[in-house]
């Protein structure tokens, strides 16, 4: 399925248009927001007087909204442009991140983090489809480029958060304001004016995407294998042990791993497993890698758990690039569509899962969000091969 509006000539994976490259910058910055406040999550609960599930509650605030804010990405793009829709979902992460940063109560920053989730819905969803409808490079390796963004993010916001965090837990959510600020003007300058739809989308839109299964199967194993991500983002701070340095240099590792594995390992075990089977190697693995976090916690070993996390960075990167490929090709609707339906149903998972993680330690056992984010992933992974028939088109879809 070519980008909406164009023929592709697929060019050189790197020869991509400046406006490709302005929007993956914006990316970087926009994901660097995901792991940067990991460093700096027990010092929050320190300073704030906090528990872990009420500071956990700054990832649920902006995965929830993030997630119902996505039903509306297309009908706003479709009304007033791409670039409009991307420049005011960045303004609004520059000014909620600002605000987060200025909050002295745990209450306040949960709040200002929902906002920032509103800048965050509207910029990703767009900024996928305008890559992959910018690029010269076709879907899947423009996809590759989109997880790249999100990998670098990942992996350079937990040090950054660590740096500025060891300064003051402000720092990080000041510094995403900053660098915001210059993605607003990279994509200001360098991405062009692009065509709106020929016909507007409707708020309907998303649901109906939903009806199909395959982008319903895809979206409910998201669901559940955000559980165990989530587990890992918002929980294993706390039973590592390290100051704001150690945790940044931790998830950098993580995150570096989840790069390297999305861009140059992902698309080598896709096509020669397919897409079905290798979620499910990977999913399967990243299950077990949760189960010796847990095993870790017990025996009272921090070493186990950060090396744990690190790893499961390559299962999570190549599950990221397969599971998002995946969503492009698995219905018969814009693409713009089927990212928003499928990251709303993924997000819930994600606002859930931190908080209920940190209710679990305090109900039962330190260890005890690890075997619950593992059992779901592999609920997960049970469901990915109960409806995998929906998903049989893909790989065919995916080579051409």
């Amino acid at each position: 399925m070519p980008p909406e509006g164009k023929t592709v000539k697929e060019g050189g994976f790197l020869s991509q248009p400046k406006a490709v490259w302005a929007v993956m910058f914006a990316c970087i910055i926009s994901f660097m927001g995901i792991g940067l406040v990991d460093p700096i999550l027990p010092a929050i609960a320190k300073q704030l007087e906090a528990t872990p599930s009420q500071v956990s509650l700054l990832f649920t605030s902006y995965n929830f909204v993030t997630g119902v804010a996505m039903l509306i990405t297309g009908f706003v793009s479709s009304r007033i442009g791409v670039k409009k829709t991307l420049l005011s979902g960045i303004l609004l992460t520059v000014v909620f991140a600002a605000l987060a940063g200025s909050s002295d109560t745990i209450g306040g920053i949960v709040g200002f983090r929902g906002g920032w989730g509103l800048g965050n819905a509207l910029f990703i969803a767009t900024a996928l489809s305008a890559i992959v409808g910018l690029s010269t490079s076709g879907t899947a390796k423009a996809i590759i480029l989109y997880e790249a963004a999100l990998g670098l993010g990942i992996a350079v916001g937990p040090l950054l958060g660590g740096e500025l965090g060891s300064i003051s837990w402000r720092g990080p959510f000041f510094g995403v304001s900053v660098l915001m600020a210059l993605a607003f003007v990279a994509v200001t300058v360098l991405l062009p004016k692009i065509p709106k739809p020929k016909t507007t989308s409707k708020l309907s839109d998303p649901f109906k995407a939903l009806a199909y299964p395959s982008l319903m199967t895809l979206g409910i194993v998201a669901f559940l294998y955000n559980f165990g991500f989530f587990t890992l983002m918002a929980y294993s701070p706390y039973v590592m042990e390290l100051d704001e340095h150690g945790l940044g240099y931790v998830f950098f590792g993580w995150g570096l791993l989840l790069a390297i594995t999305s861009v140059f390992v992902a698309p080598r075990i896709q096509s020669r497993f397919g897409t079905v089977r290798s979620m499910a190697v990977m999913l399967t693995l990243f299950a077990i890698d949760l189960l010796a976090m847990a095993v870790g916690t017990v025996m009272g070993s921090p070493t186990t758990v950060i090396v744990c996390v690190i790893v499961a960075g390559a299962f999570l990167g190549i599950n990221n690039t397969l599971i998002t490929t995946a969503v492009m090709e698995s219905a018969p609707v814009e693409r713009s569509t089927a990212s928003a339906a499928y990251s709303f149903v993924r997000f819930m998972g994600g606002a859930v899962s931190p908080f209920l993680a940190g209710k679990l330690a305090e109900w039962f056992s330190a260890e005890m969000p690890f075997y619950f984010g593992a059992l779901m992933v592999v609920i997960g992974v049970a469901a990915l091969l109960l409806r995998r028939r929906h998903l049989s088109h893909i790989d065919e879809a995916i080579s051409h």
